[in-house]
């Protein structure tokens, strides 16, 4: 598909078992069960998700809800981050800024996320989301995110 953004990341994780800790993460995210998103790919400082539509989740015109959409790319964001941090730590997103381009229509969603930086304690991630339909791809949202490090916090599971 046109519009899918090459891999960009050329980052070490400090995990060497980083895909594990991801998933095993990921699996706790009650929400991202409840929207039916998925692991598609993962790699050291990038994710892709996949979500398929359901109108339980859409606005009034039948769109997915950008609530909906914000939610997905922050959370692709955050574990584009917490792919690349220390064994004990865990993540938490501490700003984000979306920009919707197009109405998220269609039979479901993908969403890519990639590190720019990853620091010490801050790591800045974009996500791009991806409305599917048939063999047309339509580039539906951006996402810029600012994520932190948290070590040696015991109210905070990784």
């Amino acid at each position: 598909m046109k519009n899918v953004p090459k891999k960009m990341t050329n980052f070490q994780p400090r995990d060497p078992n980083f895909r594990e800790k991801v998933k095993d993460s990921f699996t706790r995210q009650k929400v991202m069960g409840e929207l039916g998103v998925e692991i598609n790919d993962l790699s050291p400082g990038e994710i892709e998700l996949q979500f398929p539509y359901d109108e339980r989740w859409t606005q009034q015109h039948g769109f997915i809800h950008a609530g909906i959409i914000s939610t997905v790319m922050d959370s692709a964001c955050g574990y584009a981050a917490f792919s690349l941090m220390p064994k004990y730590a865990a993540v938490l997103s501490i700003e984000f800024k979306s920009n919707f381009l197009a109405p998220a229509a269609g039979e479901k969603f993908r969403i890519i996320s990639r590190v720019i930086r990853s620091g010490r304690t801050i790591t800045v991630a974009e996500a791009d989301a991806f409305a599917l339909s048939s063999d047309k791809e339509k580039h539906v949202a951006h996402m810029t995110a600012t994520i932190m490090t948290v070590l040696d916090n015991n109210s905070i599971q990784q």
